[in-house]
């Protein structure tokens, strides 16, 4: 008969049997309890076919919070600038247009939380794993991200011939509303890619090559824009998805999404709201580097400085979560 343990998490109890709190043994996991107490709430409702239902929910309401911000745009701008404003917002070269391609990313948390309350019968709250190591692990990550990523920046300052994007005193107005942005969007693909997917396909799967490397094959896929990014389309959806695969461990360690939050969150930061390349996303980035997607050897080499970046950092955050 196998023993049965109780853990306690965001405040309701689940059973486990001492067969799953261990099943992590073997898979090089630092230690297989904290993401065991991850995954547990999932562990109720663990059916594909669940997952499956749940996805389409998600999928469905993040349409329709789309389709929500079409009719609010057109009842204020009305129908003749509608399509305009639309393909403004989804290229965000613009401060109020990547405020709205920010906050469009409401619709993918709204539907993540569909998907767990109304399919898996389980609390919002058991997406993002206990609340204190949520908050202390996202300043940990973002904390660490620039402790690496300043001393790059005024490297690039002094070495690289950057253009003036916007201007700062614009860009200290839209900065509360952008920070607010970014906290909706990283926050959002994170409770989807490490929350929502990554605890159902673990409760379901002892393989960390389903539940790990799965949702970030799929995080790289969506981040797929050939219009924007031309011939360094697929190098960044690699990069995009190394990146997912790196939070996605660090999740697994950590035992909740604050830590791969908090990294995502400084990343583009850095990304959006200080250096872009001015092809897309630049609406309030107040440097523009003199290369773009279309100069494909350069970035090349600077997806290999991000990805040697993303990988110091990641040790950095291994080297935190000893003895958790």
């Amino acid at each position: 008969m196998a023993h049965v343990l109780v853990l306690k998490l965001c405040g309701r109890c689940y059973l486990v049997t001492a067969d799953a709190v261990y099943q992590g043994i073997g898979t090089g996991m630092h230690s297989p309890l904290v993401f065991d107490k991850y995954v547990a709430p999932a562990r109720l409702r663990p059916q594909v076919w669940r997952l499956v239902l749940g996805i389409a929910l998600a999928i469905l309401v993040y349409l329709a919070w789309m389709a929500a911000m079409g009719v609010a745009l057109w009842l204020v701008l009305g129908l003749d600038e509608l399509e305009a404003a639309m393909n403004s917002v989804g290229l965000g070269r613009t401060p109020w247009s990547l405020l709205g391609l920010l906050f469009t990313f409401v619709g993918m948390a709204l539907g993540a939380f569909a998907a767990v309350h109304w399919v898996h019968k389980r609390s919002i709250a058991s997406l993002f794993g206990p609340r204190a190591l949520v908050l202390r692990d996202f300043a940990a990550g973002v904390g660490l991200f620039m402790l690496v990523t300043i001393p790059s920046a005024l490297i690039v300052l002094a070495l690289v011939d950057v253009t003036p994007g916007v201007a700062w005193s614009t860009w200290l107005v839209f900065l509360p509303l952008a920070l607010l942005g970014l906290l909706i969007q990283t926050g959002a693909e994170e409770i989807l890619f490490r929350g929502y997917l990554q605890q159902q396909l673990a409760a379901r799967f002892l393989t960390r090559w389903v539940w790990m490397v799965l949702p970030s094959i799929l995080f790289g896929l969506v981040h797929y824009a050939p219009a924007e990014m031309g011939d360094s389309a697929w190098l960044l959806v690699f990069a995009t998805g190394f990146f997912g695969l790196l939070l996605a461990d660090l999740t697994a360690r950590s035992g909740s999404i604050g830590l791969a939050w908090g990294l995502h969150f400084a990343n583009n930061f850095v990304a959006m709201l200080i250096f872009t390349t001015g092809e897309a996303l630049d609406g309030l980035a107040p440097f523009r580097l003199p290369f773009g997607p279309q100069d494909g050897g350069i970035m090349g080499w600077m997806v290999l400085m991000d990805i040697a970046g993303m990988v110091l950092v990641y040790f950095l955050c291994r080297r935190m979560l000893r003895g958790r």
